[in-house]
């Protein structure tokens, strides 16, 4: 697809339909989830994904104090996109509670309650510099909002690979469907934004070498973030995934090829210290 606008990527995104509607969450065979099994150690995973799910009305907030959230295109497709997101979440934890793995009634609440206090004080910190900047820091936001869709729609696709439990997969694959709609946005509208100056380049370039870690960490604890890691992507072939389906996606963007960060970072969490070395 090519674009010569944001407003161009918005008209398209517009168009494309919601997979989880009122009629698809109806017909979700929640009365089989407990027919299969499902391994303990997807439970903290699922949880965590949840829960960034939920968040990102959180993310959506700070960013409307900056001049990307003020974008009429981009304002446009996050309010779509906020509310998609936290129907994802909602949905993981309906499976959970059918699996027989109790939440609580209040969770999104207790969720947003216990972001840490210095990640929300260093989020407007960081609201604040990208204020100074202006405008030609949309391409870092937009850059980082694809880098965690990317991210997000692969850990899903692994999910339903290695938690083989057909409930579960039926449902994510209606999930991975609005995400791919939501990568798609961040993608293209941060390309026409780094094509625009090669300040913009070095700007998302150096944020991103240097700052970005893996979605939700920060608001929730690294512990967290790296168990989900390592249990999704663990060894060379869960790290060959990472590296095919999210690094060289974000490498083809202008000014960011041969970006190695997120393998970096990724590699560091599923590879065993002794493969590092070698």
């Amino acid at each position: 697809m090519k674009f010569e606008t944001k407003q161009d990527v918005l008209n398209w995104y517009e168009k494309q339909p919601r997979s989880l509607t009122p009629e698809f969450i109806s017909q979700i065979p929640w009365d089989e989830v407990k027919k299969y099994p499902l391994d303990k150690k997807f439970v903290p995973v699922l949880l965590y994904m949840r829960d960034v799910e939920v968040l990102t009305d959180m993310y959506y907030e700070e960013l409307r104090r900056t001049p990307t959230g003020k974008d009429p295109s981009i304002s446009k497709f996050m309010e779509r996109w906020g509310v998609e997101e936290i129907t994802h979440g909602e949905m993981i934890d309906r499976f959970l509670n059918e699996a027989g793995i109790e939440t609580s009634r209040n969770w999104k609440t207790e969720v947003r309650q216990n972001v840490p206090k210095f990640y929300t004080f260093n989020t407007r910190i960081v609201t604040t510099l990208t204020n100074l900047i202006g405008k030609q820091f949309t391409a870092t936001h937009m850059t980082f909002g694809a880098i965690n869709e990317l991210s997000t729609a692969q850990a899903y696709r692994r999910m339903i690979e290695l938690a083989n439990h057909p409930v579960l997969s039926h449902i994510l694959r209606g999930i991975m469907r609005e995400e791919s709609a939501h990568t798609q946005f961040y993608w293209s509208v941060a390309k026409l934004e780094l094509r625009k100056s090669e300040f913009s380049q070095r700007i998302a370039r150096f944020v991103v070498k240097n700052f970005w870690a893996p979605v939700g960490q920060g608001a929730k604890p690294k512990k967290d973030s790296n168990y989900t890691i390592a249990t999704l992507f663990n060894g060379e072939e869960g790290f060959d995934w990472i590296d095919r389906k999210v690094s060289k996606h974000i490498q083809e963007l202008p000014g960011l090829n041969g970006l190695n960060t997120i393998s970096e970072k990724i590699k560091e969490i599923v590879l065993p210290k002794q493969m590092l070395a070698n």
